[in-house]
């Protein structure tokens, strides 16, 4: 009975000496784990966030090439149809949303709803400037109705979005 009793006396502190030893170990384990999701974490920020900065700075520039502003300054041409020239602004609107659409990627999604979002009001501003003049009007007359509109409603969705979108991009940093 004694040599039981000293051999059992003599097993607690090794079980205990085991059991800390275990638990220490587990914990050093999870510490590694989470040091390497850390550092994986890190590794993929870094290989897509020049992805990510240059899809952002595409987006603001799309956002920049539709504003009505901008649309006819770059295309205006005095002398076309009004109906031709809505017709060259809303062809200019799609061919830069779809060179750019693969942005949507590395853009939040609230972002890019509110980029698709901004380049839909855009059509609508041109098609109601343009369904309020008469079939014979001008380019004149489509960009001048157009720039009327603009004046009208303030500050444009584009505007808005771009200010989004600089603010997500710089909580990336």
């Amino acid at each position: 009975m004694n040599t039981l009793l000293i051999i059992l006396l003599g097993l607690i502190p090794v079980t205990a000496v085991l059991v800390i030893t275990f638990l220490f170990l587990k914990k050093e384990g999870q510490k590694e784990t989470n040091y390497l999701k850390l550092e994986l974490k890190k590794q993929r920020q870094e290989f897509f966030l020049p992805s990510r900065l240059e899809a952002y700075q595409r987006a603001i520039l799309l956002l920049e090439r539709i504003h009505p502003n901008s649309l006819v300054m770059r295309l205006h041409n005095p002398g076309m149809p009004a109906k031709m020239l809505q017709g060259e602004f809303l062809k200019a609107i799609r061919e830069e949303y779809d060179h750019n659409v693969a942005q949507q990627l590395f853009i939040s999604p609230l972002g890019w709803k509110m980029v698709r979002d901004a380049k839909e009001e855009t059509i609508k501003i041109i098609n109601i400037a343009g369904n309020q003049l008469e079939a014979t009007a001008t380019g004149m007359d489509l960009s001048s109705k157009i720039l009327e509109l603009v004046a009208e409603i303030g500050e444009l969705p584009n505007e808005i979005v771009v200010e989004q979108l600089k603010s997500e991009l710089q909580g990336l940093f």
